[in-house]
């Protein structure tokens, strides 16, 4: 499965990243996850994107990555700030799998 995060500069993410494929790896699940800014998201989604995920440091910009996201039937949805961090692997996994079933 390819996850997509979204965070202010593609950065931020990498604690979160790393926690997600712990995780993944424990359960057996591929997973090839990539962290971009907001302004790389429409460029991203032409690489087929499975799901979206976005940090909760942008959730005001999340109205409008949606519509992007909408755009090319791309599952997108806003990160619990309880799941980004080092400890969110498993709630970020679940997530992730739970949107790629929508």
């Amino acid at each position: 499965m390819k996850i997509l995060f979204v965070c202010s500069g593609g950065m931020s993410s990498s604690i979160a990243i790393k926690a997600l494929e712990k995780e993944a790896n424990k359960q057996d699940v591929k997973v090839e996850v990539k962290a971009v800014g907001s302004s790389a998201l429409e460029q991203e989604l032409e690489s087929n994107v499975d799901v979206v995920m976005v940090a909760p440091q942008i959730k005001h910009r999340f109205k409008n990555l949606k519509a992007i996201a909408d755009q090319h039937n791309v599952p997108i949805d806003l990160i619990e700030p309880t799941a980004y961090s080092p400890m969110g692997g498993k709630k970020l996994l679940s997530q992730a799998l739970s949107l790629s079933e929508e």
